[in-house]
């Protein structure tokens, strides 16, 4: 399932990067279509306040999609009974989804902190492309990249790629039984980071608009509102 998901991945990530070289090409027939068709010029990339950096980082925290997604986790791992040691029944899943809702929030806090040091932004902006593909392979890239500079340009982002691992490694040390160790950091530091491609597929097209739920109890404006730029 790792492999499948990884290949998704991959297929899903390379029409971005065909995208993004063409529009570095000017002269090219492509880069004029790429142009008129993904990116929207009267879109202006606002960079957050502190204050909606603070409320974003709660929100990543305590918000129904880390609660649902430990929740969701705790259930896959009840099933597959791991680990083992903690058994199962009522007392099992609730020690699961503590786990796993712990492993969320070191990787949010490490996520928001070293975004802070690297001056980026990893909040989540919902793509202004159309069709399935587009927005599906935006969510994809956000995934691994982050936004930096007054302009809002789009980098590989460091802190993006390594919270996921620091948060199982933190799991691994701290609570889980002692013969679990860096390897077994590293494969669940994959699943994380899978599970965080997931999240960001659900902000993409589980999002309502202006006038849904979730608009209503959501601090950010860059969930659903104007994506600085729509480029991949």
């Amino acid at each position: 399932m790792s492999r499948a998901m990884l290949l998704l991945l991959v297929f899903a990530a390379m029409p971005a990067l065909a995208t993004a070289q063409a529009l570095s090409d000017p002269g090219g027939r492509s880069s004029s279509f790429a142009t008129t068709t993904l990116t929207r010029p009267h879109l202006i990339y606002t960079r957050p306040i502190e204050k909606t950096r603070l409320r974003n980082y709660f929100w990543d925290v305590l918000g129904p999609y880390p609660l649902l997604g430990a929740a969701a986790a705790a259930g896959i791992n009840q099933l597959d009974h791991t680990p083992p040691e903690w058994r199962q029944g009522f007392a099992g899943y609730t020690r699961r989804f503590g786990s796993d809702f712990g492993i969320a929030a070191v990787t949010t806090s490490t996520r928001y902190g070293l975004a802070r040091v690297f001056g980026e932004d990893t909040i989540y902006y919902r793509c202004e492309c159309k069709g399935l593909l587009p927005r599906f392979r935006h969510a994809v890239v956000s995934t691994f990249s982050g936004r930096r500079g007054e302009d809002g340009h789009r980098v590989v982002s460091f802190p993006a790629i390594v919270s996921p691992y620091a948060g199982t490694i933190t799991a691994v040390y701290a609570w889980y039984p002692e013969r679990y160790g860096a390897k077994d950091a590293f494969r669940m530091g994959n699943c994380s980071l899978l599970g965080y491609v997931g999240a960001n597929v659900a902000r993409e097209f589980l999002y309502g608009g202006p006038h849904s739920l979730l608009s209503r109890i959501h601090p950010n404006h860059g969930y659903g509102e104007r994506n600085p730029g729509s480029r991949p």
